[in-house]
């Protein structure tokens, strides 16, 4: 079982960043020590060196679920800034989201689709009316549905109903990638400073 988590440094200002990666080191012991792996799928770095805007990080596991759900919402990291010694601030906020990073991929598979030979009212002329050369054609996973009665013969009606239905599957996945991709987006906005799920100091 694995599940991947987002830790984001949001808008905040660069202590942000620094506190991200002390987290997320800090995080990594914890899971090492719960018996978890982790890897590190995608990191963006911040201004300063070491530092990180968000790192996207794979859990695997036994258990990966809740131990995730353990380090998910807002985390503070407290410590003095390394950077301005003026500031009295020593909270600094991450917001850590589990996340889906693959949509699922929809094998098409001709097998799938059930092929049924109808008639359709409307234009294109008698003969069309009286023999069923129009197709239903569906896709029994996905439950897509496409009518086609375009040609006269049953045949070039089947090709073009399998060609759309294709297609249409293939949009679906591709809407549903970016989905996933405006998901991830929106946790870096999501941030709420205060209120902590988990505070960390360094020891």
């Amino acid at each position: 079982m694995s599940v991947h988590l987002l830790l984001s440094a949001g808008r905040g200002p660069q202590e942000c960043a620094w506190a991200l990666a002390h987290l997320l080191r800090r995080l990594e012991g914890d899971a090492a020590r719960h018996g978890l792996e982790t890897r590190r799928a995608h990191t963006v770095p911040g201004d300063r060196p070491g530092t990180y805007r968000s790192a996207l990080v794979r859990i695997a596991g036994d258990g990966a679920e809740p131990f995730a759900a353990s380090w998910t919402g807002t985390l503070c990291w407290q410590a003095p800034s390394p950077y301005r010694s003026s500031t009295g601030r020593k909270n600094w906020y991450v917001i850590a989201q589990p996340c889906q990073v693959d949509a699922p991929r929809t094998t098409f598979d001709e097998a799938e689709v059930d092929i049924v030979a109808c008639r359709t009212g409307g234009p294109g002329g008698q003969h069309r009316n009286k023999a069923s050369t129009a197709v239903r054609a569906t896709h029994r996973p996905t439950g897509t549905v496409v009518v086609v009665d375009t040609e006269r013969r049953f045949s070039l009606n089947r090709r073009i109903a399998l060609r759309l239905l294709r297609e249409r599957i293939e949009h679906g996945d591709e809407a549903a990638e970016r989905a996933l991709t405006t998901a991830r987006r929106r946790v870096h906005d999501e941030l709420v400073r205060g209120n902590p799920t988990r505070v960390e100091r360094p020891r």
